[in-house]
């Protein structure tokens, strides 16, 4: 399982990483969004156990934090 738990959260930080790159034409608050989702998903992730709910819910919480920290 613990190994289970490492290729997951490897291969989200790779994703999330790779995803970064499209954001060249991203505004910083849409940039800011993107990375606040990933970060997000990877705490949730870990926090949980990797549970999927936890993932996709720190996902969302890292999201609008990451949306509202760049609001003019």
């Amino acid at each position: 399982m613990k190994t289970r738990q490492k290729f997951a959260l490897s291969t989200l930080a790779a994703a999330m990483l790779l995803g970064l790159g499209a954001c060249s034409g991203m505004s910083t608050q849409d940039k800011n969004t993107a990375v606040g989702a990933g970060v997000g998903a990877v705490g949730g992730a870990v926090l949980t156990g990797g549970s999927a709910v936890g993932t996709v819910g720190g996902a969302a919480v890292g999201g609008i934090i990451g949306h509202e920290v760049s609001k003019p």
